[in-house]
């Protein structure tokens, strides 16, 4: 699903000035605060910045909220905080966020730095923390490829391969993320949770959802490592430099400890090549356009990274479309209750849910 970015070059949905306290700040950082407040905080937390404070909601996402802030000298760095509203009781944890990004400062995944943490809800309503902004390309669709050099284009995929890999042959002991998660047992988990959320929540019928979730819990591949997974990797997670290097990997909130194919599996369900059909998919594809590394050849440079057996792949790309499945009726089921259109999203979950049943009997 398309998160909340944290280094881009993308137009703000809104613009608000916290110079006055009276600003009223609702739709970009929560309820109304004290704009005093907030300002104070972040002048005492942020020694090298002035105010007056500005800050932009940047669009896109229904994760965790990300907010541009610049001084008044013109200096900026990220604000991220939770969504408005009621929350499950473990999601849209800033506050492990934060400690995910700090433990991975010195570590070859290249990460923004994480500056300052106000764990209380006291000046926007809810936990909140800010990093330093990394400027570059963030890629969501094939005209945004423009600013990527002629050969940037070919070393994308091979950079993040290779940030994937550095990711996934962390120690996380030895970072102190250790207990980030439970070790094993990490499909087992996902199948169940996300299969429970959809019973709960859908108002329709999606025999291929029920069809694929079967399949994928009667085949379920030995977990061969256990890694510091993120949860979210794709090229839209990612600043890039004009020449395809990675910057910086954003968007850690779904991160915990589990199998890394998972990863891998849901990256190359994004990593759609031209010619492919992308209508099951949110957003669309920059790697359509030609000049993007095949598939194949992204698996084959991750297998030789980390020698992990890559031969059941399949299933994993498959329960990565099941999992996007799941995650889109849950959202077509808030926004349809709130009076939103979900036409186009909920004929997308149908085909996520057909494209996860014909990934798996192509594999089987």
């Amino acid at each position: 699903m398309p998160g909340n970015r944290n280094g881009l070059d993308a137009v703000p949905a809104r613009a608000k000035s916290i110079e006055h306290p009276s600003a009223p700040e609702g739709a970009a950082a929560g309820d109304a605060v004290d704009a005093r407040r907030l300002t104070d905080w972040l002048v005492s937390r942020h020694g090298d910045h002035v105010g007056p404070f500005a800050w932009s909601r940047i669009a896109g996402g229904r994760s965790n909220i990300t907010l541009h802030v610049t001084d008044a000298r013109g200096h900026a760095f990220i604000l991220r905080r939770p969504p408005e509203g009621p929350l499950l009781a473990s999601a849209h944890d800033v506050l492990r966020e934060f400690r995910i990004l700090s433990a991975l400062r010195g570590q070859p995944v290249p990460t923004p730095a994480p500056l300052a943490l106000c764990e209380s809800p006291s000046i926007l309503g809810a936990p909140f923390y800010t990093m330093a902004f990394e400027p570059g390309l963030v890629l969501r669709s094939p005209d945004d490829t423009a600013g990527l050099s002629d050969g940037g284009r070919a070393r994308v995929g091979h950079a993040m391969i290779d940030v994937l890999a550095d990711l996934h042959g962390i120690d996380p002991e030895a970072v102190g993320l250790g207990t980030l998660g439970r070790r094993d047992g990490y499909l087992e988990r996902q199948l169940t949770r996300w299969h429970r959320q959809w019973q709960s929540s859908s108002t329709r019928r999606l025999p291929a959802l029920d069809e694929a979730h079967q399949r994928l819990t009667a085949d379920i591949p030995r977990q061969q490592r256990v890694s510091i997974v993120h949860g979210d990797f794709r090229l839209d997670n990612v600043v890039l430099g004009p020449q395809g290097d990675v910057r910086a990997v954003l968007d850690w909130e779904l991160c915990t400890l589990g199998d890394p194919l998972a990863d891998l599996g849901l990256f190359l369900v994004y990593w759609t090549q031209p010619g492919e059909d992308t209508s099951h998919l949110y957003t669309s594809v920059p790697t359509t356009t030609p000049g993007f590394a095949t598939r194949d050849e992204l698996v084959e440079r991750y297998r030789e990274r980390t020698d992990l057996d890559l031969d059941r792949i399949g299933f994993y790309m498959a329960f990565g479309l099941w999992k996007l499945a799941c995650i889109g009726e849950g959202i077509c089921v808030r926004d349809r209750a709130a009076g939103l259109d979900v036409g186009t999203l909920s004929k997308q979950v149908g085909l996520l849910a057909e494209k996860a049943l014909t990934t798996l009997r192509g594999s089987s």
